[in-house]
């Protein structure tokens, strides 16, 4: 839209062009978060980036453990994790282990430390109803 017509009395023109042209520069960006943030929008998989990033590094086995879902669930949700580059795989003999990419680690840690508050407040909660 090159042509910027608003039925506002005072449109700020400048600001809009700036927004605009900030926009444009930010594209990538906005993808990469859109991108990963619609991977975590499943739940297991949010809890499979969650448990990554507090261990660093897990097996399918230890994530089925962990989540008490069957291997052949966790790997497909590993699968999508893996090709869309949020996760890297690292072979150790037999066994593949998981690790979450820094990039995708730093974009993921203020909403892990939401999760980790509130876990905190629940412990909070659960000490004080069992001294009432």
């Amino acid at each position: 839209m090159k042509n910027n017509t608003c039925i506002r009395e005072d449109a700020n023109i400048t600001q809009i062009n700036h927004c605009k042209n900030t926009i444009l520069a930010l594209d990538d960006s906005f993808e990469l978060l859109s991108s990963a943030l619609k991977l975590a929008g499943n739940k297991v998989r949010l809890q499979i980036l969650y448990f990554l990033s507090k261990e660093e590094k897990l097996c399918v086995c230890d994530l089925s453990d962990i989540l008490s879902m069957q291997i052949s669930a966790i790997s497909q949700h590993l699968r999508k994790l893996k090709d869309r580059g949020i996760i890297k795989p690292t072979r150790n003999k037999q066994t593949i282990f998981y690790s979450l990419l820094p990039k995708y680690e730093d974009m993921f840690t203020p909403f892990f430390k939401l999760i980790d508050n509130d876990l905190l407040r629940n412990k909070i909660l659960e000490t004080n109803e069992k001294q009432l």
